[in-house]
């Protein structure tokens, strides 16, 4: 049998095949399976559907083998998984995380000031912050110089502090260039 018979085999017959194995699982995305398991195993046997009288009967017969030994494996997979002893609670360490941001919205804050960075400074604080990238991982990552990945690193976190009120604006702190590039630095004697 060839592709062509095969594929006008699997047009005339797919949806009534589709249909009866709904009727027998009442699942529509596990008679999904069954159609593909049904022609996968019809093009395996393909050369004994050229002997058969009613190709849709012989399809249907197919369907229904499928149908049994999917529900024999299923069931033999929630024994053995029954069999298993229970595994011990094991709490997961982002729940933790979420707890401890979560409940004073300091995640949604955190989101938020994310979100009012550049792409680029954005992507290097995730990157190397919660991925727990190096420098130099994360220059590879973003196909930049290391030194790129400092300087953003060093612009996001400054912009961070100053977005989340962890620190007083900068300028006045002492800690950013001022105009034209010249430090302000007003710890220094003589700068008020």
């Amino acid at each position: 049998m060839d592709h062509e018979l095969f594929a006008e085999i699997y047009e005339a017959h797919a949806d009534a095949v589709y249909a009866h194995a709904v009727r027998m699982t009442a699942d529509r995305a596990g008679a999904e399976d069954v159609v593909s398991l049904t022609f996968l195993e019809a093009w395996r046997l393909r050369a004994t559907l050229d002997g058969v009288d009613s190709r849709r009967a012989w399809l249907f017969g197919v369907a229904t083998n499928v149908i049994r030994n999917t529900r024999r494996a299923a069931r033999r997979h929630r024994e053995a998984m029954g069999r298993l002893p229970s595994p011990e609670y094991e709490p997961d360490p982002a729940d933790a995380v979420v707890d401890r941001l979560g409940g004073d919205g300091r995640a949604a804050a955190a989101l938020a000031a994310l979100g009012r960075l550049s792409r680029a400074d954005r992507e290097v604080i995730l990157l190397y912050a919660w991925s727990g990238l190096s420098h130099a991982e994360v220059a590879q990552a973003c196909g930049v110089p290391v030194g790129t990945v400092r300087s953003r690193l060093s612009r996001a976190r400054t912009r961070l502090r100053r977005l989340s009120g962890a620190e007083p604006d900068a300028r006045r702190a002492g800690r950013l260039p001022g105009p034209r590039g010249g430090r302000t630095d007003i710890t220094q004697e003589g700068a008020l």
